[in-house]
């Protein structure tokens, strides 16, 4: 792990794979992206099994971890590198016993200490923390802030990534306080320039 920043993409929560690919191309071409979570709300479980078999060979070439959202059985079956699990989802246990002792698994903690030391005990990959924003791509019920991000880089070796309404206006905060990722959905695919030009922004801020 180094003390760099880095970005870890999330898919738009709608898209159609096919054409979504040539996006993720040009994406993952401007700089460098850790990893991209496939998180598609409320479609079909071939649908989802449609866009991993699509968009997973993309960000793999590219050097680019594969982690699918809330879904660690479906994660196993079509050989994603990890699973994203939240509070409401399956559990950290299942997700590793899914996944194995190699897969990421990472995990939600909101803006909960608690839940993060518990996460990373148990042996999460990572942990996520926010929303540190307002974000339209989901609900949000909890707010977290940077003074969370600076205790949990001064204590604790298990990266964390900062989520929710994350732009490259807003992030430098982020970023000072100790992120070692910064989870970006809306913040890349809408930004006003294009998605590479925000991934060569968030990347030159790092």
């Amino acid at each position: 792990m180094t003390d760099r920043c880095r970005l870890y993409l999330i898919t738009p929560p709608k898209l159609e794979p096919g054409a979504f690919a040539e996006t993720l191309k040009r994406a993952l071409s401007a700089g460098d992206v850790a990893s991209l979570q496939l998180r598609l709300k409320d479609v079909p479980e071939d649908e989802i099994a449609r866009a991993v078999e699509i968009l997973m060979p993309i960000a793999q070439k590219a050097g680019v971890a594969f982690i699918l959202n809330d879904r660690p059985d479906l994660a196993k079956r079509l050989g994603c590198d990890g699973v994203h699990v939240g509070q409401e989802d399956a559990s950290y246990a299942e997700a590793r016993a899914a996944l194995g002792p190699h897969g990421i698994v990472g995990v939600t903690c909101h803006a909960s200490r608690h839940l993060a030391i518990e996460a990373a005990e148990a042996g999460a990959d990572y942990i996520a923390f926010g929303a540190f924003f307002p974000t339209l791509t989901k609900e949000t019920t909890s707010h977290a802030d940077t003074d969370l991000l600076k205790w949990w880089s001064d204590v604790m070796v298990v990266p964390c990534v900062a989520i929710g309404g994350i732009t490259v206006g807003n992030a430098a905060p982020l970023i000072a306080a100790g992120a070692d990722f910064l989870a970006v959905s809306s913040g890349v695919w809408d930004n006003p320039d294009g998605p590479e030009a925000a991934v060569k922004a968030f990347n030159a801020l790092f």
